[in-house]
């Protein structure tokens, strides 16, 4: 295998060894130095244009995302574009006034020219950053290897190089094909779960949780099946994969315990709708809204500023209170004392009052206050309202309403007791020590 690799290597480097002979050729070195003229004066004009396109899309500030990014890959690819109309213009002259044979040169680098620029537009699609160079130099690679002519001794050359283990044969070829396919048959499969997850969250007909399981769903669905495909499409035989599986399975009964239950526990949460994007939730001391239901998390914010990562696993097995589970009503008691000289039913009735002061506290369900005993030092009250937004905070609404309570109470000659204690010397008729 060895010498097939190096005799395939040494004709390849023959061949490129030809072609750079070529080029000594008094047409060709024409070609190159009209090529050269050509990339000056792309490079002068884009010096030119440059500064004026940069000054016209200042003046589109109003014009869509999309468009303005169009325009900024066009700004930094500005010379590169305005040398391939010009490479194209000049084989278009070069034609009309001397033979074909003459411009060929100049072809080749146009075709290469064009089809660079085709693919750093194309590839601008993909964000990653990493994904999108290998994907961009990988096409210009084969791209150049394709106008050269030769792609055909080049995979020759990287299919010899290969590993052998008994029955099973992989060639660096092989590696390349894989990657390709699967990279492709993945972005393929990333855009469609976009279109598809955003027609999933756009629809009226399903509730916030099932659009979150089917959403899931869907994306292992979807990239599970390209997994597959591009095996297939290579030449993969699954059967292969079998012993695999099997181990995996293995490894998730031992190792991975936590995380299955996690995955299990958050398709449960998902599908009796017990939570949901959006409800108010506190378990233990974490109090917020749930923001993502995740496969492995919950994401809750609090009104702190914090997000906590709550393993599905505790959603389900600890005890959750759930604001909104039912509805979006949430009801607060606030507990107080007066003093025994207060008329009692005059304090219930501007307790009341004072509570509906606040914006948040609702009229539908009027406030409600009764006595709850006759304490040491006062008489106690509670006073209930109900709230329908328990995202905007409990505690800032109960103090609201506290403060409510004391300029209410204030105003009305209201006291509220403190505990006294009265203290007596007894004096026995001992001497008393110094």
């Amino acid at each position: 295998m060895a010498r097939d690799v190096v005799e395939l290597g040494q004709g390849l480097a023959g061949q490129w060894h030809a072609f750079a002979t070529g080029l000594l050729r008094p047409w060709n070195i024409y070609q190159l130095l009209i090529a050269l003229a050509v990339l000056a004066v792309a490079h002068l004009l884009g010096r030119v244009l440059a500064p004026r396109l940069r000054a016209w899309m200042h003046s589109r500030e109003g014009w869509p995302m999309w468009r303005m990014r169009f325009l900024v890959v066009v700004h930094r690819r500005l010379r590169g574009i305005l040398f391939v109309a010009l490479v194209w213009l000049t084989v278009m002259v070069m034609r009309e006034v001397t033979w074909p044979s003459r411009s060929y040169l100049l072809v080749l680098l146009a075709n290469v020219a064009l089809a660079w620029l085709i693919i750093v537009f194309t590839t601008r699609l993909i964000r990653n950053p990493l994904l999108r160079k290998a994907v961009r130099w990988g096409a210009l690679s084969w791209v150049t290897l394709n106008a050269l002519g030769l792609t055909d001794q080049t995979a020759r050359l990287l299919d010899r190089m290969a590993i052998e283990m008994g029955e099973v044969r992989i060639s660096v070829l092989m590696l390349l094909q894989m990657v390709t396919i699967l990279t492709v048959f993945f972005l393929v499969a990333k855009f469609a779960s976009r279109w598809l997850s955003a027609r999933i969250a756009a629809s009226d007909d399903l509730t916030p949780s099932m659009r979150v399981l089917a959403v899931k769903l869907l994306q292992t669905g979807l990239f599970l099946a390209a997994f597959i495909i591009g095996l297939r499409a290579i030449g993969v035989d699954l059967t292969a994969l079998a012993f695999l599986s099997g181990a995996i399975g293995l490894g998730l009964g031992f190792g991975l315990q936590k995380v299955v239950s996690n995955l299990v526990s958050g398709v449960i949460i998902l599908m009796d709708k017990s939570i949901k994007p959006g409800d108010v939730i506190s378990i233990g001391e974490t109090f917020g809204w749930i923001n993502e239901l995740g496969a492995r998390y919950a994401s809750i914010s609090t009104r702190d500023g914090r997000e906590y990562l709550i393993p599905n696993e505790d959603l389900i097995t600890g005890q959750v209170v759930n604001w909104s589970h039912s509805d979006e009503f949430v009801r607060l008691d606030i507990r107080f004392g007066a003093s025994y000289d207060d008329d009692p039913h005059l304090v219930r009735r501007i307790a009341t009052e004072a509570a509906l002061t606040d914006e948040r506290v609702l009229s539908t369900r009027p406030p409600v206050c009764h006595i709850t005993g006759f304490g040491d030092s006062s008489v106690d009250y509670v006073l209930r309202f109900w709230i329908k937004d328990p995202t905007g905070g409990l505690t800032n609404i109960r103090g609201k309403v506290f403060l409510a309570l004391w300029d209410t109470f204030k105003a009305h000659g209201v006291t509220i007791p403190f505990p006294q204690r009265e203290v007596r010397l007894v004096d026995r008729g001992g001497s008393r020590q110094d």
